[in-house]
C-alpha cells in the first residue's frame, strides 16, 4: 500500500480515505514521514522544501470567560469564577503595545465566549488596536466566536465578519474545529458549533477575502477513522473556497481538564504521524505547522522532518495551552531560527499571510 502511496504522492494524485487509514496503521513511522516530506517537496517545490516560516507574533486573550464547556478545556472560567478576567480595552491595548515593543507584527486575538465581551467589545477593541498600531496584523477569532458573536447580535454571519473587518480584522485563526466527528464532539464539547457550520463561516470568511488556517485536536477520544474525516472534510472545504493558509494538528494537553484521565493520551509517535499524514492527505493546503506551544520544541523541531514546514512564531503570552500544563509561554527569534537550523532547514520570517520578510539565504 505506501509504494501505491508514494505513486499518488509523486503523480499529484490524491489520497483515499482507505489509504489514509493505511497510513495510520503502518506502524513503520520513519517510512511515514519520509512520505510526508516527499508530500512537502511536491507541494512546495525543491528549493522552497529547505525553507521554514516563522513569525513575530504575540497572542491576547481578553476574556477566559466561557458560557460554553468543553470536557478538554482548562482556559475558560464561569463569570463570577476565580481566576476569571474580561480586560477593558485600555487593559488590552496596554498588552498589545508591550507585544509590539518586543517586536511583534502580528497579534492572534481569541477568548472565551462571554456574553459581555461580544460583538461591540471586539468591534470598539480592533478600532482601537488599529488607531494605536495600524501596522498591525490582527488574526482574530474562532468560526465558534464568530457564530456566538452573530447570535447574541442577531447578525448573519456574513454581516458579523463585514462589521469586524470594518473595525479591522485581517485574517482568522483555525481554532474550534476540534474534531469534526458528531459523537466526538457530542461527547466532549455539546455547546460547540457543529463541523458544519464551523465550515460555513470559514467559507464566507473566504468569500469576503479574509485568509484563516485550520485545525484539529486528536487526543479527545476520537479514531484515526475520525482525523482521516477531518482532513477529507478540510480539503473538501479548500476545493470549495481556497482560503486556508495552514493545517495545524493540535495535541490535548490534559491538566486541569474534565477529559484528564478518560482518554489515551497521544504518544510521540501519534504526533509525528498526525504531521505527516495531514500533509500527505491535504494537498490543497499549502503549509503545515508543527505548533511549538501544543508539542514542545523537541517535537515540534522533529516535526520538520515529517512534512511540517512552519513553527508558528514567538508567541508572546500564550495562555490556553499553558493553562492546561504548557510550560512555554514564548520563544526569543534567535532560538527559534536556531530549532530550525539544527533541523538542517533555513528560517524564513514571514508576515501572517506569508509574505517573505527576511529572504532566504
Amino acid at each position: 500500500m505506501l509504494s501505491r502511496i508514494k505513486e499518488k504522492i509523486l503523480n499529484k494524485e490524491r489520497i483515499s480515505f482507505e489509504e489514509g487509514i493505511a497510513l495510520y496503521n503502518h506502524t513503520n513511522l520513519l517510512e511515514i514521514g519520509e512520505l510526508g516530506r516527499l508530500a512537502r517537496e511536491i507541494k512546495s517545490g525543491k528549493e522552497k522544501s529547505r525553507w521554514v516560516y516563522w513569525n513575530k507574533n504575540m497572542h491576547l486573550n481578553p476574556t477566559n470567560v466561557c458560557i460554553g464547556r468543553c470536557d478538554f478545556c482548562a482556559f475558560a472560567k464561569l463569570p463570577n469564577e476565580e481566576g476569571a478576567w474580561t480586560y477593558t480595552i485600555s487593559e488590552a491595548l496596554e498588552k498589545v503595545g508591550k507585544g509590539v515593543s518586543g517586536g511583534a507584527k502580528e497579534v492572534h486575538i481569541v477568548g472565551g465566549l462571554n456574553p459581555k465581551a461580544a460583538l461591540p467589545y471586539y468591534i470598539d477593541l480592533l478600532k482601537a488596536i488599529k488607531k494605536e498600531f495600524s501596522a498591525l496584523h490582527v488574526k482574530a477569532f474562532t468560526a465558534v466566536e464568530i457564530e456566538f458573536f452573530s447570535k447574541l447580535s442577531k447578525l448573519s454571519f456574513e454581516d458579523t465578519l463585514k462589521q469586524l473587518i470594518e473595525a479591522g480584522l485581517n485574517s482568522m485563526p483555525g481554532g474550534g474545529a476540534e474534531i469534526f466527528s458528531t459523537q466526538v464532539r457530542d461527547d466532549t464539547c455539546p455547546d460547540k458549533i457543529p463541523a458544519e457550520t464551523w465550515l460555513e463561516i470559514h467559507g464566507i470568511a473566504h468569500k469576503l477575502g479574509l485568509k484563516t488556517n485550520a485545525t484539529m485536536l486528536a487526543g479527545i477520544g476520537e479514531k484515526v477513522e475520525d482525523r482521516i474525516d477531518h482532513m477529507i472534510k478540510l480539503r473538501e472545504g479548500q476545493d470549495k473556497s481556497g482560503g486556508f493558509q495552514t493545517f495545524i494538528p493540535l495535541t490535548c494537553h490534559y491538566e486541569d481538564t474534565d477529559i484528564a484521565g478518560k482518554v489515551e493520551p497521544l504518544t510521540s509517535f501519534d504526533k509525528l504521524k498526525n504531521i505527516a499524514i495531514s500533509r500527505i492527505m491535504l494537498d490543497n493546503f499549502d503549509h503545515i505547522k508543527a505548533y511549538w506551544i501544543q508539542l514542545g520544541v523537541g517535537l515540534a523541531q522533529m516535526g520538520l522532518n515529517f512534512g511540517a514546514d512552519d513553527l508558528d512564531g514567538t508567541v508572546q503570552e500564550e495562555n490556553i495551552t499553558y493553562a492546561a500544563g504548557s510550560s512555554t509561554r514564548g520563544l526569543k527569534k534567535d532560538f527559534l531560527q536556531t530549532l530550525i537550523e539544527e533541523a538542517g532547514y533555513i528560517p524564513i520570517e514571514r508576515d501572517t499571510v506569508y509574505n517573505i520578510l527576511e529572504p532566504a539565504v
